[in-house]
């Protein structure tokens, strides 16, 4: 095929939409980015980049506008709630060049993605209301009433894809039956333990508490992952209610947290969705969480949406029609995907963790998480 002349359109401006505008316009391709939000702007937690992730950076050119903006991290580290280590590994990727994990700030990473495009590519204020699926071609239709058909639309809108419950399926997103609590700090504190730049997970009493460093802006993302039975999307709790979760653990975490100011704390119950057994049309296919949203447990869902980017760019050059790239992409991405999903639905238990962690026996005065 000859990219020039294929329109396609992205409908979603997060990480997985905006890394696929990036890949696919490196391929040549010529795309249009549809957002609904009136800005880019990405709230919430730091997430670590692999290598793998990287390298696709390093391909489209772009591998300095996100290291410059993060930070190398040497291993995940797991302990008890009082701070007792249980297990630590190393992070597992280092590829040719020596690159590591890298840790980063959602907003910075998605500011030095969107940094990298031409600015007239993003069309913010966009928000779609339905697609039409035509055989060769798709036409979105938006909020502001315009229309506008493409050879290819790619669905990067999220665990609440709308083309994904129009085209493919109207199962809703599951509960994980958590609610998570997330803020970016610069506690001295919370520093203080992560100053090697390690991520660390403390973990007890139903309670999983990440700390990711964020070197390179000295603070800390600060996420406290819950058990909770209360499935509204976006929970109202008062900081005493987030402070019980907490109960036990590293006096340092429970002083951190019953200082936070709870209007910067991002609240949301965890949901993720069931594996979609079809991804694409002969003219749609869905990208990111629009494909497999999946809990945050194992730090994949941004890792994976840059990995289908890179996927589906590759598919599109090699193969000499859009159905048989998508073809070809999906068969790439999905059972790898289908298996994380499964995966992030573990939530670290004492036998999850020795799954994880094998050999690697918990020190004595550990509590059960």
């Amino acid at each position: 095929m000859d990219l020039k002349n294929l329109t396609i359109a992205i409908v979603g401006g997060g990480y997985g939409g905006l890394a696929a505008a990036k890949a696919l316009t490196v391929a040549g391709a010529n795309v249009t980015v549809y957002e609904q939000a009136s800005e880019i702007k990405e709230v919430g937690a730091g997430i670590g980049l692999r290598p793998s992730s990287l390298a696709q950076f390093r391909a489209w050119g772009e591998l300095e506008a996100i290291t410059s903006v993060s930070n190398a991290s040497e291993s995940f580290q797991i302990l008890t709630a009082e701070g007792h280590p249980i297990a630590e590994e190393i992070w597992p990727e280092v590829d040719a060049h020596g690159v590591t994990t890298h840790l980063i700030h959602r907003g910075d990473f998605i500011e030095a993605l969107f940094a990298t495009l031409p600015k007239s590519m993003v069309k913010l204020g966009h928000r779609l209301e339905k697609i039409a699926d035509n055989g060769p071609s798709a036409t979105l239709s938006f909020a502001d009433g315009q229309s506008e058909t493409y050879d290819l639309v790619v669905a990067a809108d999220g665990i609440k894809s709308v083309i994904r419950e129009q085209l493919f399926t109207d199962a809703q997103p599951v509960f994980a039956g958590e609610h998570a609590y997330r803020v970016v700090v610069e506690d001295a504190d919370l520093l203080s333990l992560v100053a090697d730049g390690k991520l660390r997970m403390y973990i007890g009493r139903g309670t999983k508490v990440y700390l990711l460093p964020l070197l390179s802006r000295g603070q800390v993302s600060f996420d406290i992952t819950a058990l909770d039975v209360d499935g509204t999307w976006a929970p109202e709790v008062d900081l005493d209610y987030i402070l019980k979760t907490v109960e036990g653990f590293d006096p340092r975490i429970v002083d951190a947290t019953r200082r936070l100011d709870l209007a910067a704390v991002n609240k949301r119950a965890v949901y993720d969705i069931d594996p979609v057994e079809r991804w694409s049309t002969d003219s749609v296919v869905l990208l990111g969480d629009a494909a497999h949203a999946m809990c945050h447990h194992q730090g994949q869902g941004a890792n994976s949406a840059i990995l289908d980017a890179g996927a589906l760019a590759g598919a599109l050059v090699a193969a000499a029609s859009v159905p048989e790239a998508l073809e070809a992409y999906v068969a790439e991405r999905k059972p790898v995907t289908d298996e994380l999903q499964r995966i992030s639905r573990q939530g670290w238990s004492e036998d999850e963790v020795n799954d994880v962690f094998p050999g690697q026996k918990p020190n004595s005065g550990r509590q059960e998480g």
